[in-house]
């Protein structure tokens, strides 16, 4: 019987694929109009690219990535 462990109780659960991370206001809006509109969507996409989105910084990046990883994927 293969368990999961239980979350941590400092995490709060990880984005569905479905979804995008929590990031600010700008970040989310550049992410949608170049047609990032899940998660899922951002997994190997290239950090240079999106860094070229104007609203995009590094701390977006960063919430990108780590939410990226809990699902075992990340970016380009």
């Amino acid at each position: 019987m293969d368990e999961k462990s239980p979350p941590s109780p400092d995490l709060p659960p990880p984005t569905p694929l479905d979804q995008l991370p929590q990031t600010s206001e700008p970040a989310t809006r550049a992410l949608n109009l170049a047609g990032y509109s899940s998660l899922r969507d951002l997994a190997g996409a290239p950090r240079a690219e999106l860094l070229q989105l104007h609203g995009v910084g590094p701390k977006a990046l960063r919430i990108i990535d780590e939410e990226l990883g809990r699902h075992g994927l990340g970016l380009g």
